[in-house]
């Protein structure tokens, strides 16, 4: 019987369920702590919604979690590449603190997130090639 990547103790949905919730949580401290009044404080937590929720889609219906999955990397490869913008201001940074740390929080967990996902995906490859 084939065995799933894990990562302390966790399948890919699980951890995919709790990234989204931390993103979630995350936009809506971040805009609460730096009284933002501009939508794009929210970016994580839009993000995190398209995640928990193609993460649930996958939980509840095993049948399309190839395809779920798929689309919840898609949108933490997403989370990485908005974080990167963050070196686009590399003169001025953390003059925006929030926003920029936001957005180095965007980049390492979408990074570390995104890694986590590929490997599980080798290992399924690997697993069905046996």
């Amino acid at each position: 019987m084939a065995t799933e990547f894990k990562f302390l103790g966790n399948n890919m949905e699980k951890i995919s369920s709790y990234y989204g919730i931390f993103l979630i949580i995350w936009g809506f401290a971040v805009s609460y702590v730096s009284n933002s009044e501009s939508l794009t404080s929210l970016i994580p937590t839009f993000l995190g919604i398209l995640i928990l929720v193609f993460a649930l889609f996958a939980l509840f219906i095993p049948s399309k979690k190839k395809l779920f999955m798929h689309i919840v990397v898609i949108f933490g490869l997403i989370t990485f590449i908005g974080g990167l913008d963050l070196i686009r201001n590399y003169n001025s940074l953390f003059n925006n603190f929030w926003g920029d740390l936001s957005k180095f929080m965007m980049m390492l967990t979408g990074l570390f997130f995104t890694y986590l996902c590929v490997k599980s995906f080798i290992h399924a490859r690997k697993q069905n090639s046996k």
